[in-house]
């Protein structure tokens, strides 16, 4: 089948197509059905939502860009300063964490690859230990009575 007998219109292969869907499951068979009619848009449907997502996007990062660098005053110096101390070993904390947390990440991995080196090393002892297939002789089998 090429791409353009799978298009959204009424063609015979997506009216096969929506009627084996409603068989296997009936989504199935509604998701045709709704390609079939509404399929045409789903172009312009999705450049409008990546544009929506790119916009809510830009709205956090702008927020979190802006939090970070500006920290509005409250007038009172020295909370001020303490607010500014706590955020800094905040950070600090978390750039602990990041590494911790990476760290840990390697130390998973390293693990993984042992337990996968052991396993492959175990099915290759396994795999020498099976006798060698016997190869049937030709003719006929002489059996001793």
């Amino acid at each position: 089948m090429t791409n353009s007998m799978i298009r959204p219109a009424w063609t015979p292969v997506t009216i096969a197509m929506m009627i084996f869907g409603f068989i296997i499951a009936w989504p199935l068979g509604l998701a045709m059905l709704a390609y079939i009619i509404w399929g045409d848009r789903l172009e312009v449907f999705k450049q409008d939502v990546n544009r929506a997502t790119d916009k809510v996007a830009e709205t956090f990062k702008s927020a979190t860009s802006n939090r970070d660098t500006h920290y509005s005053r409250s007038g009172n110096a020295a909370f001020d300063e303490w607010r500014e101390t706590e955020l800094a070993r905040l950070d600090e904390e978390r750039k602990k964490l990041d590494e911790t947390m990476a760290e840990f990440d390697r130390y998973q991995a390293d693990l993984r690859r042992a337990r996968d080196k052991e396993e492959f090393d175990e099915f290759l002892k396994s795999r020498k230990r099976k006798p060698a297939p016997r190869s049937k002789k030709s003719g006929g089998d002489i059996i001793d009575t």
